[in-house]
């Protein structure tokens, strides 16, 4: 069992070249990734979901790849010689509006002007930046993957300890049930009683009383109740849970608001009713199992 949410951290640093990435994760329903990287890895970013896929299925995944590459490699820069004319129109023009003023201008100022001069960046990755990449991804999705197993096992003792309860609370409205149907028949006879002077007619008392223990009966939800309870505790023990759980707990809850509906006793109520808030608290965290 496995929480969604976590974070890892992965750093290379060899060669001239300095990566780290970074991997953070949060609740959601499908495995959903986010890759901010450099342009220079912008082609790598199928390969690095794809790596992310190997090591995740569910939840929201933001993915931060930082580089310094301190290699020693040629360096390509770009002249835009359309920007350098359409600065010295501009200075032309000017020196016409202020003729007072001294022109200093030189090639050099030129090239230090916005967009005239500017370094090219080569298209991709190397094969060097690609393998520091990957191993530095690798070492973070590694690190998230631990702290989501750690967090999910909290989260696997706070479930079971919350199962736990809802079973005894089932287990105390099966205690409870049968006695309903004979207070229910002692109470109608004593009503029936008063009203015709002592007069009781035992036979209309117990048809009565088995009406009301049938449209009563909730033995068929405490029974699957008890089948929802053993497997959550099978489920719980598998490696990714998130959705079967989901699912189990609306079962939970549709037998809780059943007993609830039919329910004609205030103590079977308020069992009911802690049941049917445990079973709330525990929707709650499967929402952040994996």
């Amino acid at each position: 069992m496995k929480s969604m949410t976590g974070y890892g951290r992965g750093v290379v640093n060899k060669d001239g070249v300095e990566l780290t990435a970074e991997v953070k994760s949060v609740n959601n329903r499908f495995l959903d990734i986010s890759v901010k990287c450099p342009r220079i890895f912008l082609a790598q970013e199928e390969h690095i979901r794809s790596i992310v896929r190997t090591f995740l299925t569910r939840g929201h995944v933001d993915v931060f790849i930082t580089l310094t590459d301190r290699r020693e490699k040629e360096k390509k820069y770009y002249l835009d010689t359309s920007a350098a004319l359409a600065y010295q129109r501009a200075a032309e023009e000017l020196r016409g509006i202020m003729p007072g003023v001294v022109d200093d201008t030189s090639l050099t100022f030129y090239l230090r002007l916005p967009d005239v001069l500017r370094a090219e960046e080569n298209g991709e990755a190397d094969a060097a930046l690609v393998s520091a990449l990957e191993e530095a991804l690798s070492m973070a999705l590694s690190s998230l993957t631990q702290m989501r197993g750690r967090e999910g096992e909290r989260l696997k003792a706070d479930l079971m300890s919350r199962v736990q309860t809802v079973s005894r609370l089932r287990d105390a409205i099966a205690a409870r049930a049968p006695l309903v149907a004979e207070e229910y028949r002692k109470k109608l006879t004593e009503r029936i009683g008063e009203y015709l002077a002592g007069k009781v007619d035992e036979t209309r008392i117990l048809t009565e009383a088995a009406v009301f223990a049938d449209k009563c009966n909730i033995d068929e939800e405490l029974t699957r109740l008890s089948a929802h309870i053993k497997a959550f505790s099978e489920i719980a023990s598998l490696a990714e849970v998130g959705r079967k759980l989901d699912f189990l707990v609306q079962e939970f809850n549709r037998e809780c608001n059943t007993i609830c509906s039919k329910s004609n006793d205030k103590d079977i109520t308020a069992l009911a009713l802690d049941m049917k808030n445990e079973i709330e608290k525990i929707r709650e965290q499967i929402q952040n199992l994996e």
